[in-house]
């Protein structure tokens, strides 16, 4: 066991006046190193806000006109490919899914017509609108893959068609998303009727937490998180550059405006008087606008957290790493 030292080998606190300055000089230059200007953390986020600030705008435009070209188009895919595993009852419950990740003012313009869209095809008609529907969703996909690639800087290294072939896969997976999600909201269902039989107490905790809004949110998170790993450029796709921060970004902004919109259009803005009937449509098309610039900035992010390769330094490593060269001399 160690001695205690003597009073007075022991060190004492100066609380003196230039003892707290220089302690405060220490804290100041610990935190700058961190969060100050030339840290990491505030390189990335000048990254993020410089690439969202040039691209975003011009994204988030061609985004949101590409959303509302690609919506029911996806609807249509959806009824036949559920069609075809033979749960049509589902074709509206898909509707319903993806109603939960909008705002309502949003929905309610969105609703009717996409129901209208699914009830009038059915037999080869619904497969002929599926085909388009694959083709049209397929160039927001590779509106996305563009984003990403202007966000890291690299070119296109394969031809278009294999580029449309990966899109297709990745709509596909997508719709088998959309089920396992419907699938979940099912048995979250049955559960809280077991809970409100059995366990009545829980009924209030349960209806506060609103767990049918939670898995559309995870899902919305599962879905842009499996975007980022297929279509960011493959020298950037390892597990070494992260891809959920942006996904997680994407998210939260996504959620945000959805909360945010409806008290914000109804008390600082009149799309009634400016736009009369389409006051709905370019409701709609703002939320997609808002909805795309946190896509870039999503984007934007995680490049921001990339380093880059360090295998050739000349030409950059693999796939697409050696296009910021060409931009350059470009």
């Amino acid at each position: 066991m160690s001695e205690i030292p003597h009073a007075k080998d022991r060190p004492v606190a100066s609380l003196s006046p230039e003892a707290r300055r220089r302690k405060r000089d220490r804290l100041r230059e610990g935190l700058g190193n961190h969060v100050g200007p030339g840290s990491r953390a505030f390189e990335v986020l000048k990254r993020t806000a410089s690439g969202t600030y040039n691209d975003g705008f011009i994204h988030a435009g061609n985004l949101a006109y590409m959303a509302m070209l690609a919506l029911f188009p996806f609807f249509i895919l959806a009824a036949a490919i559920f069609s075809a595993i033979g749960e049509e009852a589902e074709r509206a419950a898909t509707i319903d899914t993806i109603l939960y990740a909008l705002p309502p003012v949003v929905g309610n313009v969105i609703e009717p017509v996409a129901r209208n869209v699914i009830d009038a095809r059915s037999g080869w008609l619904l497969w002929v609108g599926a085909a388009v529907g694959l083709w049209t969703v397929s160039s927001l996909i590779e509106t996305i893959r563009d984003i990403l690639r202007r966000a890291y800087g690299t070119a296109p290294t394969l031809a278009f068609w294999r580029y449309r072939l990966l899109s297709i896969g990745v709509i596909v997976a997508a719709v088998i998303l959309l089920m396992l999600s419907l699938f979940a909201q099912v048995l979250i269902g049955a559960a809280q009727e077991v809970i409100s039989a059995y366990l009545p107490w829980l009924n209030d905790a349960l209806a506060e937490l609103s767990l049918s809004r939670i898995v559309p949110a995870v899902g919305l998170f599962g879905s842009i998180f499996m975007l980022f790993v297929t279509l960011t450029p493959e020298t950037y796709r390892g597990k070494s550059y992260p891809k959920w921060p942006g996904a997680l970004l994407v998210t939260g902004w996504w959620v945000a405006v959805t909360i945010a919109l409806p008290p914000v259009l109804k008390r600082f803005f009149s799309y009634d008087l400016t736009y009369g009937s389409l006051a709905g449509i370019m409701i709609a098309l703002f939320f997609f606008w808002l909805v795309g610039l946190g896509m870039v900035a999503g984007a934007e992010l995680n490049a921001a957290l990339a380093e880059p390769p360090l295998d050739d330094p000349e030409n950059g490593a693999d796939g697409d790493g050696g296009a910021d060269k060409e931009l350059q001399q470009g």
